[in-house]
């Protein structure tokens, strides 16, 4: 099956650029969203899920290569996921393609997806470092809000947390930690952590 998958983010705006001739595709597939979410959480994105879970997909073409997910990290990991299946991906914008004629990866497209990858990396290095600097800064000031230490933490007020949330939805979702860790971002440990806590307070 060879799909065609776009993404808009407003009703109004039209997508007819990215469906450059469309009737060469098994399927036209066309969301309607913001591109902050990921690609699987979108209507027809889950749809793309389902029909590569069933090994109907051979294709997926896809205008710009932003298509894919919500950030850099989401992209890099749906690109990777689909090429260790086999699914090629061709984009136009960069134009590169996973996998060549001949079903072996094309180099071109893989230096070029190592660059944004380290690019990826480096971006969270960054912001890992600001988020010290800023937790340092207010600690000199005496405003920053950490768990005091000594103080509990309850099984149920863990859960609630937004972050707890978002990591048990993508557990039931079938993402893997490895993945997920890249979404939200969060250590495995705290997925891990998350996880058995859940299965404590659910049994």
């Amino acid at each position: 099956m060879k799909l065609l998958y776009s993404r808009i983010s407003c009703v109004d705006q039209n997508p007819s650029r990215q469906l450059v001739d469309s009737k060469q595709y098994d399927h036209v597939l066309t969301d309607h969203c913001s591109g902050s979410i990921p690609l699987y959480d979108r209507p027809k994105g889950s749809q793309i899920k389902k029909l590569v879970e069933q090994g109907k997909v051979k294709e997926i073409h896809i205008h710009s290569i932003d298509r894919l997910g919500r950030d850099l990290i989401s992209t890099l990991s749906v690109w990777n996921e689909l090429t260790q299946k086999g699914i090629i991906i061709q984009c136009k914008n960069p134009t590169i393609r996973n996998i060549d004629e001949n079903g072996k990866i094309d180099k071109f497209s893989e230096l070029m997806m190592s660059i944004l990858s380290t690019m990826s990396s480096f971006e969270r290095t960054l912001i890992k470092e600001r988020q010290m600097e800023g937790i340092k800064i207010r600690k000199e000031k005496g405003l920053y809000g950490g768990r005091v230490i000594g103080s509990f933490e309850s099984p149920e007020q863990l859960l609630k947390k937004g972050r707890s949330m978002r990591i048990l939805e993508y557990i039931n979702k079938g993402y893997s930690y490895e993945n997920i860790s890249k979404i939200i971002p969060c250590s495995k440990t705290t997925i891990v952590k998350v996880k058995k806590v859940s299965e404590l307070v659910l049994n």
